[in-house]
């Protein structure tokens, strides 16, 4: 049963691979005021979906973080409270594998072998951003697939077929945009040859099932918008609004990651107060005209997205 999507609803998604960095409280503030402001509830998912790299006392110390910021969630989270959950996504293993197989039942999906060396030596230019295009060397002849023979004895990855025709979609920040799939990554995977289950077939199944309205991320995930559109659409789920944020960066004008420990919450609680972090945050979004310090509810009512800086990076 789907939830209902009268009120709107926003989320943060974080993946618990580090302690969270300025960065990520800069698109977990603008997230919260914006569904905050529209009287709609916010939902924590813990996207831990990597088993390699993600950690449980990641996931704890990230629903601490954000309380102590004030920035507190209506429902998810490590609890599983609200009922659209479970809200970790290791846990939504079967959830997946339901939705696999009713896009594999279109036809649109076949099994593919080659690893990333292969596909490295037979790519065509890539894409500024370093993805690759996939050439469909193991798509079938011809389209819907009928039926599919496995060589289970081999690991393969299952990827999705994408036409070749346009997916456009207006963004909060940066407006119209438009992608071919087809020409711009190519056919892509949707669960790994290790059995791990891809990115953008799982956030698309989430906040569909969790009823999400408006999908607010950094703009590196602008590009992945197409995909998940396409996806949204042969599941026939409802799309969200989508708004992409500039990124954080230091004063080399690289994007924050977690690596950068000098910003990460564990620096930044030593020496900072909530209010000093939030205010500090709401400046760089040009939610306040001069710094003070202030918390996440005196934003609320002022909350305009006009106010939201139209670029990509934003320096500390």
């Amino acid at each position: 049963m789907r939830p209902n999507q009268s009120l709107p609803s926003g989320r943060f998604a974080p993946s618990p691979t580090g302690r969270m960095h300025l960065g990520n409280i800069f698109t977990a503030l603008i997230s919260w005021l914006s569904i905050k402001k529209a009287g709609g509830k916010w939902i924590l998912r813990i996207e831990d979906i990597d088993p390699q790299r993600s950690k449980y006392e990641y996931a704890i110390q990230i629903e601490d973080d954000l309380r102590w910021l004030g920035l507190t969630w209506d429902e998810g989270g490590i609890a599983n409270n609200g009922e659209n959950g479970p809200y970790r996504q290791s846990l939504r293993q079967d959830i997946y594998d339901k939705y696999l197989r009713k896009i594999t039942e279109s036809g649109l999906t076949y099994p593919c072998f080659c690893t990333r060396a292969d596909i490295m030596a037979t790519q065509a230019p890539h894409q500024s951003d370093g993805r690759v295009i996939y050439q469909g060397t193991c798509r079938p002849e011809s389209l819907p697939v009928k039926k599919t023979t496995i060589r289970s004895d081999k690991p393969h990855a299952i990827r999705l077929f994408v036409p070749d025709e346009e997916i456009s979609f207006t963004d909060k920040i940066f407006g119209m945009q438009s992608s071919n799939l087809a020409h711009d990554c190519g056919d892509f995977v949707l669960k790994r040859a290790d059995g791990a289950w891809a990115y953008q077939l799982a956030v698309v199944i989430d906040d569909a099932l969790m009823g999400v309205t408006e999908v607010v991320r950094g703009n590196d995930l602008l590009l992945s918008t197409a995909q998940q559109l396409y996806i949204y659409r042969l599941l026939g789920f409802r799309e969200p609004i989508h708004a992409h944020l500039p990124l954080v960066c230091n004063s080399q004008r690289q994007r924050l990651s977690k690596r950068d420990q000098a910003l990460s919450m564990s620096e930044l609680r030593k020496f900072h107060s909530p209010e000093e972090i939030i205010g500090q945050v709401a400046f760089m979004a040009n939610l306040i005209p001069l710094y003070h310090p202030c918390r996440p509810t005196d934003l609320i009512e002022s909350f305009d997205w006009d106010k939201i800086p139209r670029q990509h990076l934003i320096q500390v």
